[in-house]
């Protein structure tokens, strides 16, 4: 191997090149990002492979510092779809692409994030006798994870309780957490908002998926939200609706650079119950209410995440079906009532913040294969 392929990393001696992959929806992406920084810092040279439409290459594209390389790769349906004929054609042209960039990168390991793009990845990987570390946001693996799981050395895993879905490869560390996340201001955030700090803050966020049910409710809700607090509204994309317009009201299709001061500035939350949202809550203790996508719109993972943190002390649960203006004003004014309580039961969490641990699990892996 070429000299300048070796470095001395956290006291042992290794290929210095990771390929880190995820894709189909943020919740795939951003925890790989979360760990990138320290990567960085400590030498490594990282690579990402992802598809050339999907979500994670806007994402990921705006990164100068991670070179990007694109496959093909299919959706692996439990629902007859004409595509089921053709995608494992698109999965197997995935493999061979995935094969060709690890011939040329040479990565010393592959962090799998999740989503269908990270099938052929792992397969070329395994292939290539390369070692795999994959990561499981959620209670119990989704498909893809599932079958990304026998190509792997090590499963990280989101949820303690998941350690019994995976067997012996698993290991709980918590998610990682954008590092940025940390770094919001208060004063910024509600002079973003436009809010002066007289009430306190109320963050919903309704999701792009199954987004019109809370949007819906938050809206007839409004005028009582109002008397108690400020309210900022991430609706999701083309589902922002001018005519509710008024004071101590913002809503957004969705927020960026600005998210972790308008973090700062949030007291509590009402959003849905993805992982990746859930466990960002949990590192920054704030007090949320959980409103899981219904098994009619998904598999169900969204209400045994919400069910986990409710069982933890960490969150409050309203299932949709339960979910009305009247509901949910009492549910959210409950939350404020008790946040204390839950901002002290969170902060005293250890693995709030999953990223040294899956850095951890990725160090000792790479030592492991040598």
């Amino acid at each position: 191997m070429e000299a300048e392929s070796i470095v001395y990393w956290k006291g042992f001696c290794m290929n210095k090149k990771i390929i880190l992959t995820g894709g189909g929806s943020a919740g795939h992406v951003t925890p790989n990002l979360a760990l990138v920084p320290q990567l960085l810092a400590e030498g490594m040279e990282v690579h990402y492979i992802g598809t050339a439409d999907g979500i994670e290459r806007t994402i990921v594209s705006k990164r100068e510092d991670v070179s990007y390389h694109i496959i093909s790769s299919g959706k692996l349906r439990r629902y007859f779809s004409w595509k089921n004929f053709t995608d494992p054609f698109r999965v197997l042209r995935g493999v061979f692409q995935a094969r060709r960039i690890m011939r040329e990168v040479k990565p010393a390991l592959v962090f799998s994030k999740g989503g269908f793009v990270s099938v052929p990845v792992v397969m070329a990987a395994r292939g290539k006798h390369i070692p795999v570390v994959t990561h499981e946001s959620d209670y119990t693996p989704g498909l893809a994870n599932r079958i990304s799981a026998r190509f792997a050395d090590k499963i990280c895993v989101t949820f303690e309780d998941t350690l019994a879905h995976v067997g012996a490869k698993g290991v709980h560390t918590g998610t990682p957490i954008r590092p940025e996340l940390y770094e919001g201001d208060k004063e910024r955030g509600l002079s973003f908002l436009g809010f002066d700090g007289s009430k306190p803050v109320l963050l919903v966020m309704g999701g792009s998926l199954g987004a019109a049910a809370v949007n819906d409710v938050v809206r007839a809700a409004l005028p009582k939200l109002l008397m108690t607090f400020d309210v900022v509204h991430l609706c999701g994309k083309g589902k922002v609706d001018e005519s509710f317009a008024q004071p101590g009201y913002r809503q957004f299709a969705y927020v960026n650079e600005e998210l972790p001061d308008v973090f700062a500035a949030t007291t509590v939350v009402v959003s849905r119950a993805g992982a990746n949202a859930v466990f960002e809550f949990l590192a920054l203790a704030k007090p949320a209410l959980l409103i899981p996508l219904p098994r009619t719109a998904s598999r169900g993972d969204q209400i045994l995440n919400a069910g986990y943190f409710a069982r933890k002390g960490y969150a409050m649960v309203l299932e949709q079906e339960a979910l009305t203006p009247e509901t949910l004003l009492d549910a959210v004014n409950d939350l404020y009532d008790r946040r204390l309580s839950f901002v002290a039961t969170m902060s005293a969490e250890p693995l709030a913040d999953g990223t040294d641990e899956v850095l951890a699990v990725i160090r000792n892996t790479m030592r492991e294969r040598g």
